[in-house]
């Protein structure tokens, strides 16, 4: 190890390299850490213990691994969720380093429970991949499209061969002068899907341009389809699961809490409506984002793509009964087998909630799943207008989010 060490020191030898010529990942972790402890002076005992084997990461969810970051998870509940793949009580694994956030889930779902649940569906299924193509001309490019209609069973052969879950369901076109963009939609079982996607996509770029040699591929991702980004298509069209839950407060609940439905409902229109669109935000809710990435980082999700899974749009209706309350989530992207979820931990909060692995059917699972975040999240949304409307944000954040 000292002969490796110095020629790490060297450079003749990269960190990269280490897996390789060690043939265990896990040993080459420890050499990467105690290279930059030498390296830097820093000690990173913390980072360094984990309970994740290098072993089956590397290649599947790191590069260059040196350890693990650690993040708290709490759990909230038990959340009653009366979907139609997910019907029971459930505990809700939060992974979070902001004070009062779990404890207003918590609050949230006793609230939502003690008034019969919530009541979740998904209404949309797919995940998007959208290759840009190059014509010669607009005619040409409104010419592609009639072709690609046409033609449209040779192209999903083209794209299943690639995988054993996935179905290619639609090819939506888009046209800008020359350029066309088909956004291709899949189901993807139990899977978020993107991977998926983009092979599959890949498989059926490479059969259009052998049969319409006009058509140049640009980008197997023209940015149509959106990944990692806000944006009007997936909010409208969805990407990955749509979703909405309900619920009806009962006015009594509300009133032990010291507060009307219309105090309620007053809150959501001017902040989460109102203000929102004076923002010209594509989030018209309290703080979906805080919810779900909670979610995601507890269960193995791919975090980044919060940024269009927590759009969406909070709505209340005040009744004489108590408080209708519903969630909208255009673009929620979950998947229960893949990416982040087999690792340890994220596999123990997965089987937590009764989703882990592929479902029976496949794609059951993951269905399920985006029904209890949904409910999830409207358990949060809830909570925190409520706290609004009680003016009590502020010492909630002070007696559980500061440091004492």
């Amino acid at each position: 190890m000292e002969e490796l060490a110095k020629k790490l020191e060297e450079g003749a030898v990269k960190l990269h390299e280490l897996d390789r010529i060690l043939g265990d990942s896990n040993r080459a972790a420890e050499e990467r850490r105690r290279y930059l402890e030498r390296k830097t002076g820093v000690r990173l005992d913390a980072i360094g213990r984990t309970v994740i084997d290098f072993n089956k990461a590397v290649g599947r969810n790191i590069e260059n691994p040196i350890g693990a970051a650690q993040i708290p998870i709490g759990v909230a509940g038990p959340l009653l969720v009366r979907g139609q793949y997910a019907n029971g009580e459930f505990y809700i694994p939060l992974a979070t380093t902001e004070g009062a956030l779990v404890a207003s889930v918590n609050r949230g779902a006793k609230i939502v429970t003690e008034s019969g649940g919530a009541r979740a569906r998904v209404i949309k299924d797919g995940m998007a991949r959208a290759p840009l193509f190059k014509l010669p001309s607009m005619i040409d490019a409104v010419d592609f499209v009639e072709w690609i209609r046409a033609h449209f069973e040779e192209i999903k052969r083209a794209a299943e061969s690639t995988t054993r879950h996935g179905r290619l369901k639609e090819i939506q076109p888009f046209i800008v002068g020359n350029n066309v963009w088909l956004r291709f939609v899949f189901e993807t079982g139990d899977a978020m899907g993107m991977n998926m996607a983009t092979i599959a996509s890949e498989a059926a770029a490479k059969f259009i341009q052998e049969n319409y040699p006009s058509a140049q591929l640009v980008a197997l991702s023209g940015n149509l389809c959106v990944d990692k980004k806000p944006s009007a298509v997936n909010f409208l069209l969805g990407r990955g699961k749509t979703v909405v839950a309900e619920a009806l407060i009962r006015r009594e609940v509300l009133s032990k809490m010291g507060v009307r439905p219309e105090d309620v409902h007053e809150v959501n229109v001017r902040k989460n409506l109102l203000g929102s669109a004076l923002a010209h935000s594509y989030g018209f809710n309290a703080h979906f984002a805080n919810i779900i990435t909670a979610i995601f980082i507890a269960t193995g999700q791919d975090v980044a793509q919060v940024v269009e899974s927590s759009m969406g749009i909070t709505w209340t209706e005040p009744r004489e009964d108590g408080l209708y309350v519903s969630v909208f989530l255009p673009s929620l992207e979950v998947g229960t087998v893949g990416g982040g979820t087999g690792l340890p931990t994220q596999r123990e909060a997965l089987e937590l909630l009764g989703v882990a692995g592929s479902g029976n059917p496949p794609g059951t699972n993951s269905l399920k799943f985006a029904e209890i975040v949904a409910a999830a999240v409207l358990a949060g949304e809830l909570n925190l207008i409520l706290a609004l409307a009680r003016n009590e944000l502020a010492r909630a954040h002070q007696a559980l989010g500061r440091s004492k």
